[in-house]
């Protein structure tokens, strides 16, 4: 079963759809630069979902290192949305480790 790390741009809805899907969920600390989201995740072994697009780079966060990040590009960012688009990558993938998935309205891109 995945664990999840959520960047504080997630809100708390998705966090409890998460926790009531049975997952284990977790908040970086507020403030936390991205640098200390990465290490953080990889270190707990957490596969991370955020809005940040940064983390959807591959040469500053190599999928491979990680249990997975997952970069949510859903306009508008409504937790509804958030929600429907997070639900479909979890029908989708078993696991996240070594992937990065962003995912938009209509797709969801993968790169190992």
């Amino acid at each position: 079963m995945s664990r999840f790390l959520l960047d504080e741009n997630i809100p708390h809805s998705v966090y409890r759809y998460l926790v009531a899907k049975g997952y284990i969920v977790e908040y970086v600390p507020r403030g936390a630069k991205n640098r200390e989201v990465a290490s953080l995740a990889k270190n707990r072994k957490l596969t991370l979902i955020t809005r940040d697009s940064d983390f959807a780079d591959p040469l500053l966060y190599p999928p491979e290192e990680y249990y997975g990040i997952i970069v949510l590009r859903i306009h508008p960012p409504t937790p509804r949305n958030l929600i429907k688009a997070l639900d479909k990558a979890l029908t989708m993938f078993s696991s996240f480790k070594g992937k990065t998935l962003i995912i938009y309205h209509d797709r969801i891109e993968t790169i190992e």
